[in-house]
């Protein structure tokens, strides 16, 4: 049996916690599949690629600063904010690159806000970035008067229409991403400083790990993603909508972060599991629109879903799965299993020494 238990542990060990929500992206797929021919379609596939990119930008983002035990709340409103940003630069003459540089720019100025914010004025994550939330969604309504701004600079497009090798552009540029997060989390001193900052800040700070740098970082990078889903979604449209990002998107980036298996309680998670939640959320709601399902059902299900994932997170925070697995197989199968002693009781050996010292002094 003891061979069995550690023949366990290395299986559980090898086996990556990405593989759960791999293995629930597929299931769900097959079951659309199998209710609509549709959802199977390439075309389909393409659309739900290229939906599923904003989310995943913005599930990247807000990975990192979950990691760090944040959340960020603006991501949504930044949509708006940059995509505006780089349409009026257009408008006014500029390349499409200086613009797309500029927005980019505002995203992370944005992020460094908030991180500024949370640490060196000790304000509550939520607080800030719900704060930031009403500013970003206001400017482009007051700059444009709330209308929208047409993009007539056709290189643009590029970003969010143009295709490598038959890939959709922000679905590869999506997956750039992905692979530099995930090089910098997992091989760098800064990831092993960012899961530090999330695990224990009091003790990082101890350890000489500087925890303003890495707030300010991890803001920054959230402010980036949520840029770069601006310019995707404007690139897409290739009209700047004032209102853009005001939806669903930052339900869905908490959403897609949490079911990939980043806790909100921080110090736990990686990039390709956020990856993976995007393609969940875009898959679910894709699904639900080939279906026919009405719109209004789609933020319940999604609520549902992080339910899910964050009940999954706590009971984690507690319990290992080995640990849980480990009492299944091996709670009725131990040859000799050993009663647990009573507190309010000594064990037999302390009963038995007790007595002997009684009758020595009797």
């Amino acid at each position: 049996m003891s061979e069995l238990y550690r023949s366990y542990e290395r299986m559980a060990r090898r086996v990556p916690e990405e593989v759960g929500i791999a293995a629930v992206v597929v299931g769900v797929g097959v079951v659309f599949s199998a209710m609509s021919p549709t959802f199977r379609t390439f075309d389909n596939a393409q659309l739900l690629l290229l939906n599923g990119a904003v989310i995943a930008f913005l599930a990247m983002g807000q990975a990192f600063v979950l990691l760090t035990g944040g959340i960020d709340l603006s991501t949504g409103s930044n949509i708006a904010l940059t995509g505006m940003t780089a349409a009026l630069l257009m408008r006014e003459g500029a390349p499409w690159w200086v613009a797309a540089a500029a927005a980019l720019a505002v995203g992370v100025g944005v992020g460094l806000f908030n991180g500024a914010c949370v640490h060196f004025l000790k304000l509550p994550p939520f607080i800030v970035t719900f704060a930031t939330f009403g500013v970003a969604a206001s400017i482009p309504l007051i700059l444009t008067g709330a209308s929208s701004v047409s993009v007539k600079d056709q290189l643009f497009a590029v970003i969010g229409r143009g295709a490598l090798f038959g890939i959709p552009m922000p679905v590869v540029l999506a997956a750039v991403a992905a692979a530099a997060f995930t090089v910098v989390l997992r091989l760098t001193a800064t990831g092993v400083h960012v899961y530090a900052v999330g695990g224990n800040a009091e003790t990082s700070r101890l350890s000489g790990i500087r925890i303003g740098r890495v707030t300010l970082l991890v803001y920054a990078l959230s402010g980036l993603c949520a840029a770069m889903g601006g310019l995707i979604t404007t690139s897409r449209l290739m009209v700047g909508y004032p209102s853009a990002g005001s939806g669903n998107e930052l339900f869905y980036s908490i959403a897609a972060a949490v079911v990939g298996g980043v806790s909100l309680f921080g110090g736990l998670g990686s990039i390709p599991g956020a990856l993976l939640g995007a393609v969940l959320i875009a898959e679910v709601s894709n699904g639900m629109n080939v279906v026919g399902v009405e719109s209004y059902w789609q933020p319940l299900v999604i609520g549902l879903i992080i339910l899910a994932g964050v009940t999954v997170d706590t009971y984690r925070r507690n319990s290992s799965l080995s640990e849980l697995v480990r009492d299944s197989l091996f709670r009725h199968a131990a040859p000799n299993p050993q009663p647990r002693p009573d507190p309010g009781r000594p064990t037999p050996g302390i009963r038995d020494a007790q007595q002997a010292g009684k009758s020595t002094r009797t």
